[in-house]
């Protein structure tokens, strides 16, 4: 989560197990309660303004498999090409 200087703004951020749909109903889910958890929060914290919630998909996790997905593509191709030219 991050939060702006002026604690007017949170940005949570999120990720999801599964495929691209449930990606997308989870952001609409979440989208959608967002005045509900805004309310919560309000009787929470102890703050004069609660924050608006700002929900974003954290690709971070898609990203990391990515370079895992080529780490080890690269490592495979390396050592089939090291054999034959040795």
């Amino acid at each position: 989560m991050e939060v702006t200087d002026d604690l007017h703004l949170a940005r949570v951020f999120f990720t999801v197990i599964g495929d691209d749909v449930s990606k997308k109903d989870t952001e609409a889910g979440l989208k959608s309660a967002t005045g509900h958890i805004r309310h919560e929060l309000g009787k929470v914290l102890k703050m004069r303004y609660t924050p608006d919630i700002l929900f974003k998909y954290d690709h971070s996790q898609e990203y990391g498999q990515r370079i895992d997905d080529l780490l080890r593509e690269v490592g495979t191709g390396d050592e089939g090409d090291d054999s034959e030219h040795r």
